[in-house]
C-alpha cells in the first residue's frame, strides 16, 4: 500500500491478494474507506460464516497475546 498524505493506493499484487480473501477495496482511497470495506467484509462473514469469523478473531487475538471476551449474542 502506498500513501500520499491521506490518500492510499494499492499495488496490483495487493489487490489480487485481497480479492482472494473476498475483500473489495475498489474505490477505497482513504483509511476510512478501508475501514468501511473491512466492516462490510466482517458483517458478511458474520452472516454467512460466523464460525470462520470467530476463528479469524481468535487467531488475531492469539497473535497479539490477548484473550477474546465471552461471545455475545446479537439481537436484531
Amino acid at each position: 500500500m502506498l500513501r500520499a498524505g491521506d490518500t492510499l493506493r494499492f499495488t496490483p499484487e495487493e489487490i489480487e491478494t485481497y480479492e482472494k480473501l473476498g475483500l473489495d477495496f475498489d474505490g477505497a482511497r482513504t483509511q476510512d474507506d478501508i475501514e468501511q470495506a473491512l466492516a462490510r467484509w466482517a458483517d458478511t462473514l458474520n452472516d454467512e460464516r460466523p464460525d470462520l469469523l470467530e476463528k479469524i478473531a481468535a487467531e488475531m487475538a492469539k497473535a497479539r497475546g490477548i484473550t477474546l471476551p465471552a461471545r455475545l449474542t446479537r439481537v436484531r
